[in-house]
């Protein structure tokens, strides 16, 4: 395990923690939790104490009582406080705690946890260290500790250890598009649980796009009553000759977003809206005809787009466009409280612009060169205004055409190499190459559901390095915020086929962003895959995750075309990725 040393083999099933804490030390001998186990909660871990009790108790059965509370007839009435001496049948204690002291070495998300001979003490730098810590228990207890009820009468053991353990990275992200497909409030919610079972902290949620808008606007209602829905979806990706003729939609009410970023935010998990502009942007105009190029397109008739890949038509670079965005944002940055605003940015195609005389105006009218410096413009006008109201806008390597504005964050997704320029530049990055990191890319070669990109298989997330050999070593460093993996999801159309593509790799791209780097600087796959084999996929097993087995999928995950079909349902791209 790296960075584990241990004065016992680590034989115990439970020590195959995911991600590996940066120092783990196994001592002799078990804590026994019952149900006279106290759980005391010092100030600021109340929100931790509150999952505890919600997750161990339903798996376990027992009550975790706050210190001072009585147990069941017969059982002693108090947990033991801090630093008091505990006798042999003293009810052991789960006590967690801020620590300044943990901060100072270990930084706000890192944490000690000490199992004794009758305390487990849960120290975080604070409370989102202390609930890494409390991860860190349960994968402790078991795979059973993952479950909604108790499987049965059994006694509940900690295994006796220290572990001291911080992240590598503080931006540990997944994105979600929910724009091509779908999914409702319930499976957001619980992709959130899943995201803190593996100390991840943001969660980047695609919102708009082509295909559909997906956020409740009160000033621009059309945006969810027509932007929402479309005709019909293209099954398959852009060689499928199959369309799947049901119409698709749906969208998260306002108080869904509320509801979402509060669940979040109780497991230290930051949301990062992303609305797309100026292009990938045809659901809002067929809601808002007036959002597009009406000079060169009869904007009129355009519906929510049914296929996949760029579409042509993008917003138009008019005061009026701006004034409706902004409406848009003022409204989301009342549900969203975080720092960062996504614009997207990206894959804006410049014919419609390149034809439009009030685009030509419009880049005459700001001494702009040319259409890149018009999409420069879009985005610059809202970093000043995100910025205007406390907030940072980030956006994908494309906002560096055209000149990037002060502040702005760049999601490198193209490869490297924006991420590089954008670092030397001084700019903060989030890396997530799609050639490493993108999860929607298939997992193998043969049958896999939807065979798209690149063969991304769990080996190879596990051996992503987010921190390229141009910038490692210097200062510019820094400016690696850490790293994101991301799912689109023209081909995930439900449930199952996210867990599918998703899982395992987010658990390899989660130990990537969390465990420290080890010398010589690469990591150790094949005893991440023990671990996994060992401990992790019992616990996916435990929370229902319909993830892709290591001996390949499972008969009904395979690709099958409809009878009368040949031929592909995907694209793949042949050859190695660039890059590596």
């Amino acid at each position: 395990m790296s960075g584990m040393t241990s004065d016992h083999a680590p034989t115990d099933t439970a020590l195959s923690l995911v991600p590996a804490p940066r120092e783990l030390r196994r001592l002799e001998g078990d804590l026994p939790l019952d149900a006279r186990t106290v759980l005391d909660a010092g100030p600021g871990t109340e929100g931790v104490a509150r999952l505890l009790r919600a997750e161990l108790g339903a798996a376990t059965g027992l009550p975790l009582l706050p210190e001072g509370v009585g147990g069941p007839p017969g059982a002693g009435t108090r947990g033991t406080p801090s630093g008091a001496a505990v006798g042999a049948d003293a009810p052991s204690a789960v006590r967690l705690r801020v620590v300044p002291e943990v901060a100072a070495a270990l930084g706000p998300e890192g944490y000690r946890l000490t199992v004794g001979e009758h305390v487990a003490e849960l120290a975080g730098g604070s409370p989102a260290g202390v609930l890494h810590a409390a991860r860190t228990l349960r994968q402790l207890l078991g795979p059973e500790a993952f479950r909604r009820a108790p499987l049965r009468a059994r006694s509940w053991l900690l295994p006796r250890v220290a572990v001291a353990d911080a992240p590598r990275f503080r931006w540990r992200g997944f994105m979600l598009d929910v724009a091509r497909h779908f999914l409702p409030k319930e499976e957001i919610l619980r992709y959130l649980d899943l995201l803190s079972a593996h100390k991840l902290n943001v969660f980047h949620f695609h919102l708009t796009d082509d295909q559909g808008w997906r956020v409740e606007i009160h000033s621009r209602p059309r945006l969810t009553e027509v932007g929402a829905w479309r005709p019909r979806t293209r099954y398959g990706h852009r060689a499928s000759p199959l369309w799947n003729e049901q119409p698709h939609g749906g969208y998260y009410t306002q108080d869904d977003i509320r509801e979402i970023v509060a669940y979040a935010a109780e497991r230290h998990i930051t949301v990062v809206p992303e609305i797309d502009i100026p292009g990938h942007s045809q659901a809002a105009i067929a809601a808002y005809p007036e959002l597009g190029n009406t000079d060169v397109v009869d904007t009129t008739a355009l519906q929510v787009w049914d296929d996949w890949g760029v579409s042509p038509n993008v917003l138009a670079p008019a005061d009026h466009t701006l004034r409706f965005y902004e409406d848009v944002f003022t409204e989301l940055l009342e549900l969203f409280p975080g720092r960062y605003v996504h614009i997207g940015g990206d894959e804006c195609l410049k014919t419609q612009w390149e034809r439009s005389p009030a685009a030509q105006a419009r880049i005459a009218a700001e001494g702009l060169r040319d259409e890149e410096e018009l999409q420069s413009w879009f985005i610059r006008h809202f970093a000043r205004w995100l910025a205007e109201r406390g907030r940072r806008l980030i956006g994908w390597d494309e906002i560096l055409e055209g000149g990037l504005p002060p502040g702005a964050v760049v999601s490198s997704w193209r490869g490297y190499e924006g991420g590089i320029a954008a670092a030397e530049a001084g700019h903060d990055v989030v890396m997530c190459p799609e050639q490493q990191v993108y999860l929607d890319h298939r997992q193998a070669d043969g049958d896999e559901p939807f065979p798209i990109g690149y063969v991304r298989s769990l080996r190879d997330v596990y051996r992503f390095e987010p921190i390229p050999p141009q910038l490692a070593g210097t200062p510019r460093a820094r400016h690696v915020l850490g790293a994101q993996a991301n799912l689109w999801t023209e081909v995930v159309h439900d449930r199952q086929r996210a867990d599918y593509q998703v899982f395992p790799r987010l658990a390899a791209f989660a130990e990537v962003t969390w465990s420290p780097l080890p010398e010589p600087e690469r990591r150790d796959t094949d005893g991440f895959l023990r671990r996994m084999e060992a401990g992790h996929y019992a616990r996916l097993d435990a929370l229902g995750v319909a993830y892709r087995p290591p001996s390949g999928p499972l008969p009904w995950q395979r690709r099958v075309l409809p009878p009368g079909v040949s031929g592909e349902l995907g694209r793949p791209i042949e050859g190695p990725p660039p890059g590596l």
